[in-house]
């Protein structure tokens, strides 16, 4: 299941969207926020961070490569991920920036793969989708 997360499933934002609680609903994936096809769930689609007029123009494939890095929106999904779900956007993103992103992916397919059944984990819920076990805080801030 590891081999779902690839360099495009990194949001610019630092999210990885293969453990979107959007890819584990249905069998017809949206790839993304990199991925451009018409699957994506509406919130995805208008997400300000994704459409953020400034990365387009300069063609920034993450949000710390822009000189607004970190920015009050990036900060305010920040927040709520950390809050919510243990992960933080602006460590990851930063850890992409200091270890590139290869070493970044290595350690996102270890990091999100159940340790009982081998399932891809999901960042939205704090068990496997799979076979239900309990997730370790593999994120814990």
């Amino acid at each position: 299941m590891s081999d779902k997360i690839k360099i495009v499933m990194i949001a610019p934002c630092g999210l990885n969207c293969a453990t979107c609680l959007s890819q584990f609903k249905s069998t017809i994936t949206c790839g993304g926020c990199n991925n451009n096809n018409h699957h994506k769930p509406e919130y995805c689609s208008r997400c300000i961070i994704k459409n953020c007029e400034k990365r387009i123009i300069n063609k920034y494939k993450y949000c710390f490569q822009c000189d607004t890095f970190p920015c009050r929106r990036l900060k305010q999904l920040d927040k709520r991920y950390s809050t919510k779900y243990h992960m933080s956007l602006l460590v990851n993103l930063n850890d992409i920036k200091m270890n590139g992103i290869r070493n970044y992916i290595k350690r996102e397919k270890g990091k999100w793969i159940c340790s009982k059944c081998g399932y891809l984990l999901c960042v939205h819920r704090e068990y496997c989708l799979n076979c239900g076990e309990k997730k370790r805080n593999i994120n814990k801030l």
